[in-house]
């Protein structure tokens, strides 16, 4: 399992967040997710925002703390790094590089 999740330095609505994801598939992703017990409607397209409570919830079901720099170093070797709808081009499918 390679779950990844940063520190939870993004602040929002008076609350810290971190980057949950996974360098091996959105499925498994997603099943991680839910045993933590976060929404779908949470995930962002390559990651789920998830407050600093679940950041050290997933800690201790083995998500690898990293840095954010890391974390997106491995999403794109993985090939699972979404760009950014502003960053796409018209047309460019989901996951484009």
């Amino acid at each position: 399992m390679a779950i990844l999740v940063d520190r939870a330095i993004w602040p929002f609505r008076g609350r810290k967040w971190a980057h949950l994801v996974s360098d091996t598939s959105y499925e498994e992703l997603h099943a991680f997710a839910a045993e933590l017990d976060v929404p779908r409607w949470a995930f962002q397209g390559d990651h789920y925002d998830v407050p600093a409570e679940v950041r050290l919830a997933a800690i201790e079901r083995g998500a690898q703390p990293v840095a954010a720099g890391e974390l997106v170093r491995r999403l794109r070797a993985a090939g699972l790094r979404e760009r950014s709808r502003i960053h796409r081009l018209p047309g460019e499918p989901r996951g484009g590089a």
